[in-house]
C-alpha cells in the first residue's frame, strides 16, 4: 500500500457537498484530497439526479410551449415528432459539461483527486482501493460526504429494467407507454411531469393523504388538481400490495383509499420512495462513530463525535438537498481553516420541485405554524390575477404567505406556478434578514413580473390587496 503525503483535509465523496467543500478548502489554502468511487465528479445530483432530470423537464416544457404556440397562431405544424435519442443525448451532454467543469475547478484550486473506494482506518487515515491498486491517504481532518442512494419498499427489488429508480428513469431508451410511480415526493412528481408530457400514461400512488406531503396542504391539493387535469391518475392513502414481472412489463396491485384493490399492467414501475444514506462499509465502526438509522449526527459546524471527522450532505439528518450540502461543506471547511462560519438555519432552507407547475417553499406550513403555537394569518394571491402570468399564459397556481398575526413575522412562503423555483429566493432573503410582511409590502416590485405575486400575497395577509 502506497502512502501519500499528509493533507490538511481529505473528503470522501465528490457530490455537491464534497466538491464544494474541496473547492472552498483549496481557496483557503488547505492541502486538499478528494476520494471518489465514480469515474466522474459531481455525485448523484449532477450525474443522475438534479441536473439530468431538469434537462428532461426543460425539453418537456419546450414541447408544451410548442403546442401552445401553434394553438395561439404563431405557426402551423403537423404532428410533432419526438426524437428521444436526441433528447437523451442533449441531457448527457449537459451532464458531461458540468462534470468537466468540476474537474476544471479542482485543477484551478489544486485539489488532488483519487479514484476508488474509501475506507476510514483511523481519524487521520483512509485506505483507497481502485483499479487493482491500493493507496493510503493521510489527512489532519476527514469530511464524510458519501451521499445517499434510492431505496425501495421492503420486499421490492429495483432491477433498473422493469422496476426502476431515478437512475433507470433517466436512462430509458424509449418513452414507456405506461408508467406507475410509487411515491409523490420531488422525484415522483418530477418524473410524472416528464413522462406525462412525452405521452406516457402515468399513474401516481402515495401512501400519505397528500402528494408532495412535505408541502403546505393547499399546495398539495392544487398540484393534484392540475396533475389530474393533465391526465395523470393520482391516488393518495394508497398502498402498493405487489409488483410482479409480466412479459415485458410489471403487473401492479395496489389498494386505494376506499379499500378497492386495483390490478394494472404497466411497462415500467418507478420506485420514488425516498433515499437512504451511504454510510455502510466505509469504516465508521473503526473510529467508533455510530449512526442513527444510517445517518451521522453532527453539531452546528458539521463536526461528528470523533475529533477531526466531519460529515455533510445526505449522510447527516438534515434536508437531503444539494444546496444544503453545498453550504454544509463550506461550514465544515471554514471551521477546519479556523474561520468563524455562520451555522445553517435549517428553518430557512428553500425546497424546490421542478414538476409542471413548479413548487417552491421556505419555512413553516400553515399547519406547522399553528402547531408551534403562533397566531397564524395567511395571505394568498393567485397567478390568474397577475398581468404577467396572463401574458405568459401561465395562470395556474398561487403564492401563499404564512405569517404571525402579532408582529407580521414571515413564518413561511409557499408557491405553485410557473418559475416559482426562481421566485422563492426573495422569500428566503426576507426571512433571513428578519423582514416582516410590511417590509416586503413596502418594497417596490417591477411591473409586470411574476414576482409581483409575492408582494401581492403579502398584501393580502392584512387585507390590503390591490389586484384581487
Amino acid at each position: 500500500m502506497k502512502e501519500q503525503a499528509p493533507f490538511d483535509v481529505a473528503i470522501i465523496g465528490a457530490g455537491p457537498g464534497g466538491y464544494v467543500a474541496a473547492i472552498r478548502a483549496g481557496q483557503l489554502g488547505l492541502k486538499t484530497a478528494v476520494i471518489e468511487k465514480d469515474t466522474r465528479l459531481g455525485g448523484t445530483c449532477l450525474l443522475r439526479g438534479c441536473i439530468p432530470t431538469k434537462a428532461l423537464l426543460r425539453d418537456a416544457h419546450l414541447l408544451h410551449e410548442m403546442k401552445r404556440a401553434s394553438q395561439q397562431g404563431l405557426f402551423k405544424m403537423g404532428e410533432i415528432e419526438i426524437d428521444w435519442d436526441k433528447i437523451q443525448a442533449r441531457k448527457n451532454d449537459v451532464v458531461d459539461k458540468n462534470a468537466k467543469g468540476v474537474e476544471f475547478l479542482f485543477r484551478k484550486n489544486k485539489v488532488t483527486s483519487f479514484r476508488g473506494y474509501a475506507t476510514i482506518i483511523t481519524p487521520t487515515r483512509i485506505a483507497v482501493k481502485g483499479d487493482g491498486a491500493s493507496t493510503e491517504v493521510n489527512a489532519k481532518n476527514i469530511i464524510i460526504a458519501t451521499g445517499s442512494e434510492a431505496k425501495s419498499l421492503p420486499g421490492y427489488n429495483i432491477d433498473e429494467k422493469n422496476v426502476i429508480s431515478n437512475v433507470g428513469a433517466l436512462e430509458l431508451n424509449h418513452i414507456p407507454k405506461s408508467l406507475q410511480i410509487v411515491g409523490s415526493g420531488a422525484v415522483g412528481v418530477e418524473f410524472a411531469s416528464i413522462y406525462n408530457s412525452f405521452g406516457s400514461k402515468v399513474t401516481l400512488i402515495e401512501v400519505l393523504p397528500n402528494i408532495v406531503p412535505l408541502e403546505d396542504e393547499e399546495i398539495s391539493k392544487e398540484l393534484r388538481r392540475l396533475f389530474t387535469k393533465k391526465g395523470i391518475e393520482v391516488y393518495t392513502k394508497a398502498k402498493l400490495e405487489s409488483a410482479q414481472p409480466k412479459g415485458e412489463g410489471v403487473e401492479v396491485t395496489f389498494q386505494t383509499e376506499r379499500g378497492e384493490v386495483k390490478k394494472v399492467s404497466v411497462e415500467k414501475l418507478l420506485m420514488a420512495t425516498g433515499r437512504g444514506p451511504n454510510t455502510a462499509n466505509i469504516g465508521l465502526d473503526k473510529i467508533a462513530l455510530t449512526t442513527d438509522r444510517g445517518f451521522i449526527k453532527v453539531n452546528e459546524y458539521m463536526e461528528t463525535s470523533v475529533k477531526g471527522v466531519y460529515a455533510i450532505g445526505d449522510v447527516t439528518p438534515s434536508p437531503l438537498l444539494a444546496h444544503v450540502a453545498f453550504q454544509e461543506g463550506i461550514v465544515a471547511v471554514e471551521k477546519i481553516a479556523g474561520k468563524h462560519p455562520v451555522p445553517i438555519n435549517y428553518k430557512q432552507v428553500p425546497a424546490c420541485t421542478y414538476c409542471e407547475p413548479q413548487v417552491a417553499s421556505v419555512g413553516l406550513t400553515e399547519a406547522k405554524a399553528a402547531e408551534a403555537g403562533y397566531q397564524v394569518k395567511t395571505g394568498k394571491f393567485p397567478f390568474m390575477a397577475s398581468g404577467k402570468a396572463k401574458v405568459d399564459d401561465a395562470p395556474d397556481g398561487f403564492v401563499k404567505v404564512v405569517a404571525d398575526e402579532k408582529y407580521g413575522e414571515i413564518l413561511g412562503v409557499h408557491m405553485i406556478g410557473s418559475l416559482v423555483t426562481e421566485m422563492i429566493a426573495e422569500a428566503v432573503a426576507a426571512m433571513a434578514l428578519e423582514g416582516t410582511v410590511s417590509d416586503v409590502v413596502n418594497m417596490i416590485h417591477a411591473h409586470p413580473t411574476l414576482s409581483e405575486a409575492t408582494k401581492e400575497a403579502m398584501e393580502t395577509v392584512f387585507g390590503a390587496a390591490i389586484h384581487i
